[in-house]
């Protein structure tokens, strides 16, 4: 394991996005930890900071944090040994994790922490903490593109077609996330026949491409709506049973098991996101709520 370590992780330069993970995934579970301690008004945890009775949240921690450890990495950069920054992104991390815990208040700008709407933060980290190993493994985004080869090449053709592949990954990227696949999208900006099956495959019902691509294709609109129905339940309800392990439930549901929750709130999030998406505007628009026969959105398929 030390071998391994020293040569893969240390002597790539990755030492430092190691201690980021680290002290990210630290100060994640030890901060969910404590709110769901203050939630369940354990008396000799510490509780909420109110100076002043104003509650701070975390979130406020996590902006200096990540501001002063920053500027410290900047800082060192040119003469800092792989330990100093190493140290420096354990702080970092400990920071980004405090701030995309709250990522729901900042989107929302409400405090949505134990509504439904909260789960919008686990999704955060759980994409950090994705891009994060995929990196620390030795990946990188664009796999088709060699920013040393452009900038060691002479030869002009070879730029060319340097530049050239990095416009068709990213537009090749672009369409998967217009179909709604968020996770391929981030999967396949590191390895490229995910996002090349992605983009050939159907779009999500909901997803911008349906919209304009399937309004006038009611037989692969009909066929996207069956597969969301029947793929997607599984990967939701596993989702927010997954979440709300880690997070906690939501206050606005009351249920005595985890997994029944999950149920309930994976059938909620179907009938938001499983249906046809809207015509794009035009001229003459499509009687709303139908179109051609389908379903419109919130009816059941």
């Amino acid at each position: 394991m030390y071998e391994w370590l020293d040569r893969e992780i240390v002597g790539h330069g990755r030492l430092p996005l190691l201690f980021f993970l680290l002290g990210f995934l630290a100060a994640f579970l030890f901060i969910r930890l404590s709110v769901r301690m203050i939630r369940a008004e354990v008396s000799w945890w510490p509780g909420n900071v109110k100076p002043g009775g104003h509650h701070v949240h975390h979130v406020v921690f996590g902006v200096v944090t990540m501001l002063m450890s920053g500027v410290a990495l900047i800082a060192v950069y040119e003469d800092g040994t792989q330990t100093t920054g190493a140290v420096l992104a354990t702080f970092f991390g400990i920071g980004a994790a405090l701030v995309l815990d709250e990522f729901a208040l900042i989107f929302y700008l409400q405090d949505v922490y134990w509504a439904d709407e909260g789960r919008t933060s686990v999704d955060a980290v759980f994409v950090a903490i994705a891009v994060t190993g995929l990196l620390l493994l030795g990946l990188r985004p664009l796999e088709l593109i060699n920013v040393t080869d452009f900038r060691d090449s002479p030869d002009p053709w070879v730029r060319v077609a340097i530049a050239l592949s990095s416009v068709i990954n990213l537009l090749i990227a672009a369409v998967v996330l217009l179909k709604g696949k968020i996770w391929t999208g981030l999967l396949g900006l590191f390895v490229f026949p995910i996002l090349l099956i992605g983009a050939l495959r159907l779009s999500r019902p909901s997803a911008p491409w349906a919209r304009w691509r399937y309004t006038s294709k009611p037989k692969r609109m009909l066929r996207a709506l069956e597969r969301e129905r029947k793929w997607r339940r599984p990967v939701i309800r596993a989702k927010i049973f997954v979440q709300d392990f880690i997070a906690g439930t939501p206050s606005a549901v009351h249920v005595k098991e985890a997994a029944e929750h999950a149920k309930v709130a994976a059938e909620v999030e179907l009938d938001h996101v499983v249906h046809a998406a809207p015509p794009p505007i035009s001229l003459h628009p499509v009687a709303s709520g139908t179109m051609d026969g389908l379903p419109g959105p919130g009816s059941s398929t």
